[in-house]
């Protein structure tokens, strides 16, 4: 737990302004960004930040169907597109579609379909005044596709840095379709208890449970749950290069799956000494696998009455893996588990629906537990707890390597010694401080830019 004073002296300021609305004047920027629903999340309030930039007309974002995701949803099927249109308002300029006359236009042809590799990872502001604008000038139309991480943190000015907060932390609020089975799981977790959670107005809108008239409800007793991030899935265990006591067996899955997915890296495994998957594990380099997990968490003094939501798609070796998980935490649940199938079959067969459901979840939680740090699911559910949080929301960011060197060089350890060392591997990530230059705002919004700091 972070220290309370010194986290609650920082409280929302993002959705004040001083300054006049954009024209958007100078032509219109799409956007259709790729990836998952918070790839997509960051790349709508960086394209917010460009169009503001520009003096253009932002239409309201795509979103790319990924053969990964497998996922159909648009905009509108997540986020409320009136909100986010009205919210930002004083702002920028959206509009739902281009004007007929641009829509025509072949914009590969004319240069102004603009993909990632066109710009520059974490471009600078500089870079769209220079590049970007004057085609802008010329076409009155710009079309970005993918739009991953193409602006950077710094050095971005104090009000569109705002701008991007305002968008992350207030335009961006889901559909009530998103809100209503969100609050539905929040009231689940909690067993039905009447109790509002800090973060669930933000959160679920409307959908937020509150206490009858003339009940009182005591916080203390509100019924607690823990939500925990496992980035176990197969993608993050065979891009990761470790190994997780699988063998020859495991070795080959995911060399295949590696061969496929991530070719270019397959490719470097063969003709590169990389490191080994002891020394990067020795790094701290390595996902947590569910039984180290187990044992951070137990170290940590949360045990079988604890009530976790695991939030994440598949796990890497499915009920088996998660064996040690669900011993040791019978009260371990997902929304899967929480939902009827009548409840989930809306969902079914839409990934970034099911996401902004673990998003709900995890932000809402008392306790929100991750074990990758570099998730952009948890930086941005972590960010959240910090914006709206008060310093009562705790997050747990373990130190890997830390925790690397407790598990792998003590085969045997008293427990008192472990939770000394665990609970120390965690205490040490729960300092309060300021935004790091060169950091996301959208993780770490303790910045003048996104929260007021009061002694």
């Amino acid at each position: 737990m972070e220290p309370y004073n010194c986290a609650s002296s920082w409280t929302p300021c993002s959705h004040t302004r001083d300054w006049g609305p954009s024209e958007g004047s100078n032509g219109f920027i799409v956007v259709t960004a790729n990836g998952g629903v918070n790839q997509q999340r960051v790349a709508v309030c960086n394209a917010v930040a460009i169009a503001r930039l520009l003096n253009a007309t932002l239409v309201l974002p795509k979103f790319m169907y990924s053969s990964v995701w497998r996922d159909a949803s648009q905009f509108g099927d997540i986020y409320q597109e009136e909100h986010f249109i009205n919210y930002l308002k004083p702002d920028i300029q959206i509009v739902k579609e281009l004007p007929k006359e641009l829509q025509s236009l072949d914009l590969e042809a004319i240069g102004s379909l603009v993909m990632d590799v066109d710009i520059v990872k974490e471009a600078k502001p500089s870079f769209y005044l220079k590049y970007i604008l004057p085609i802008l000038h010329l076409n009155r139309v710009i079309h970005f596709v993918g739009f991953g991480n193409r602006l950077a943190s710094d050095p971005v000015p104090r009000q569109l840095q705002k701008l991007r907060c305002r968008c992350n932390f207030h335009a961006l609020r889901f559909v009530p379709k998103i809100q209503e089975a969100g609050a539905l799981l929040i009231r689940r977790m909690r067993q039905n208890d009447e109790g509002l959670g800090h973060l669930d107005h933000y959160l679920v809108g409307p959908f937020a449970q509150s206490k009858k008239k003339g009940q009182k409800v005591h916080e203390a007793k509100r019924s607690r749950y823990l939500a925990l991030h496992l980035r176990f899935e197969i993608d993050m265990v065979a891009h990761s290069l470790c190994e997780y006591g699988g063998g020859e067996e495991e070795r080959r899955e995911l060399e295949s799956y590696l061969e496929v997915h991530f070719p270019a890296l397959a490719e470097q495994k063969k003709t590169k000494k990389l490191p080994s998957p002891t020394e990067l594990r020795s790094e701290g380099l390595c996902p947590l696998m569910p039984e180290e997990t187990v044992l951070m968490l137990a170290g940590l003094g949360f045990n079988r009455r604890t009530h976790i939501y695991l939030a994440g798609a598949h796990i890497y070796g499915g009920k088996s893996r998660l064996a040690a998980l669900t011993t040791l935490f019978p009260n371990l649940v997902t929304k899967e588990n929480l939902l009827s199938s009548t409840e989930i079959e809306p969902f079914a067969n839409f990934s970034s629906q099911l996401a902004a459901l673990d998003f709900i979840l995890c932000t809402a939680a008392d306790v929100f537990a991750m074990t990758d740090s570099g998730s952009q699911f948890s930086s941005l559910i972590a960010g959240y707890r910090i914006y709206y949080g008060g310093g009562k929301m705790p997050t747990i960011r373990p130190n890997k390597r830390r925790l690397a060197d407790i598990f792998v060089k003590n085969n045997t350890i008293e427990w008192k010694v472990f939770e000394t060392r665990v609970r120390k591997a965690v205490r040490q990530n729960k300092r309060v401080f300021s935004r790091p230059t060169g950091r996301s705002v959208y993780r770490y919004p303790r910045c003048q830019e996104c929260m007021c700091y009061t002694d």
